[in-house]
């Protein structure tokens, strides 16, 4: 697999986009587990993001019945359709964060680092059955952090409402071509029963993390203006954002479902549409 890979990156006189967060997966067993933990079978649709020269996509394509790779830059692109000819993958062109995804089961995908973010965001806005991402190690470690630790964040929050996320395996940077400046980390994301999903109000959960090591009632304060509140509305409002429930307690402290109990607080008092 490592000589497949270079041998197309000398093939094509290949330099890797920094920009564009290029760093290829060279580490066979690692591909392996990784299609491994996917569980997949024909009847799944699996959606990757960044296949960059093909090794992953390639074995995705011997496991499921379908495979969409969403690639930005034109040159792996064109590789990729010089290169292969597999009959149940579907190459789309585009900025995985702006283009329309396709309906799938699966998302397996070594995501390239600068849109982490925006992409597991997008994701669990989707229906899916499980995802095997690789991330930056500081990033995985953010998304499994629990209230209280000092790696949670909104990241932390927003994904454990929706979803049982793990890490599974730590990365090193030689397992990529070019090195990449960073350590990285395999997390396995499936979705929590319908039932058990929190939805958030997206504007109250930036105004509390903006301050996060603040008490809630501080945090509020001092980001009214995120809740689309001006000075003088805030001035009416003061006793209620006071009396709001886990006043003191700091931000990074809070569960989804204590967020979830304030949001309809400020609902119930008309501070939030």
């Amino acid at each position: 697999m490592r000589d497949e890979l270079f041998s197309l990156i000398y093939k094509y006189n290949l330099r890797p986009n920094r920009d564009l967060g290029q760093n290829f997966l060279i580490v066979p067993d690692i591909i392996e587990r990784n299609v491994e933990r996917a569980e997949l079978s024909e009847k799944d649709t699996v959606l990757e993001i960044g296949p960059g020269l093909g090794v992953l996509t390639k074995e995705l394509a011997k496991r499921a019945g379908k495979v969409y790779a969403i690639e930005k830059d034109r040159r792996i692109i064109e590789i990729l359709r010089n290169e292969y000819a597999w009959p149940n993958v579907e190459l789309i062109e585009g900025d995985a964060v702006r283009v329309e995804w396709p309906s799938f089961d699966k998302m397996v995908s070594n995501l390239p680092y600068q849109i982490s973010s925006p992409v597991t965001f997008k994701l669990l806005r989707h229906d899916f059955e499980r995802a095997v991402l690789i991330y930056q190690l500081e990033f995985a470690e953010r998304m499994v952090a629990e209230p209280g630790d000092k790696n949670y964040s909104r990241l932390s929050l927003m994904v454990q409402a929706k979803a049982n996320v793990e890490v599974v395996e730590r990365i090193g940077r030689g397992a990529f071509w070019p090195r990449p400046k960073v350590d990285s980390a395999v997390v396995v994301i499936k979705p929590k029963p319908r039932d058990e999903r929190i939805e958030l109000n997206k504007d109250l959960v930036k105004a509390l993390f903006q301050h996060r090591r603040s008490t809630v009632v501080a945090a509020l304060k001092k980001s009214h203006h995120m809740l689309g509140l001006t000075k003088t509305e805030f001035k009416n409002i003061k006793d209620v954002i006071s009396s709001v429930p886990y006043a003191e307690k700091r931000v990074f402290q809070l569960s989804p479902e204590e967020v979830k109990e304030i949001e309809a607080y400020l609902k119930a008092n008309s501070v939030l549409p």
